[in-house]
């Protein structure tokens, strides 16, 4: 019998969940009303400010409540060439500029876009990290889906009442500049989750790891696993249906 491996402790255990002291807020688009359907409403960028575990600035957006006399506060994440004292546009009938929040179903195909809904009303889940963003590619004839090239490449067919920021993400680049020392990591992940250093799974002991023990560091068999196999024994190629690189025919694989 051996320990529970550090895979299956990740799902359980409340050490490795994600650390939220430090967050500034959920980042979301406006909840969507009358006004967004069939007209625009218009906002201001207050502020763009740094949250930690986070690679994307995000940008504090303020509404006037159109049932109450109030301001509504909106998270969202900021795109390139947003700035403090812009007025953004959220609506149907809002022009395509960047920063403002449209409907796909207005925007041309080719329109580059960030923070986009999956489903209609969900406030925005896809490219959302610093330097993504998605591409209108094309719409459905009757106007109600619409196709969009995903920041991995593939592509997505959601409906076109799905509404997103015009523009792509800032903080781009981030990753181009070398970590250099063990200690940027530790800070980075510090303010992210427990999830560094991770240490590979040939250097445990064999109580600790399925592919631990040895008198070298080698693996002693195949890593592909099955789909059905135990929680402790779920290390390596789960289920793979091939492996290796991908050689010749990269048209194939491109969806």
């Amino acid at each position: 019998m051996g320990r529970v491996i550090l895979g299956s402790r990740k799902g359980k255990s409340l050490i490795f969940t994600a650390k939220t002291r430090l967050r500034k807020g959920a980042v979301k688009l406006r909840a969507t009303d009358y006004l967004e359907r069939h007209g625009y409403i218009k906002g201001l960028i207050k502020k763009i400010e740094h949250e930690p575990a986070r690679g994307a600035p995000l940008c504090e957006v303020v509404f006037h409540d159109p049932y109450r006399y109030k301001l509504q506060k909106q998270t969202w994440v900021a795109v390139e060439g947003a700035h403090t004292g812009q007025f953004v546009y959220c609506g149907a009938k809002a022009q395509l500029s960047i920063g403002n929040v449209l409907p796909l179903a207005k925007m041309p195909e080719g329109t580059i876009i960030s923070m986009c809904e999956e489903k209609a009303m969900d406030r925005g889940k896809i490219a959302r990290a610093s330097g993504t963003s998605c591409m209108v590619v094309g719409h459905s004839d009757d106007m109600k889906k619409t196709r969009i090239r995903l920041p991995s490449g593939s592509r997505k067919t959601v409906p076109s009442s799905c509404r997103a920021v015009v523009g792509i993400v800032a903080g781009g680049g981030r990753m181009d500049k070398p970590v250099l020392k063990a200690g940027n990591n530790f800070h980075k992940f510090r303010v992210k989750r427990n999830c560094w250093p991770k240490v590979r799974g040939s250097a445990k002991n064999p109580v600790e790891h399925p592919h631990g023990g040895g008198n070298h560091q080698h693996v002693g068999h195949p890593t592909t696993l099955a789909r059905s196999s135990s929680a402790g024994q779920k290390v390596g190629l789960i289920a793979a249906r091939r492996t290796g690189l991908l050689k010749g025919g990269a048209g194939k694989y491109k969806k």
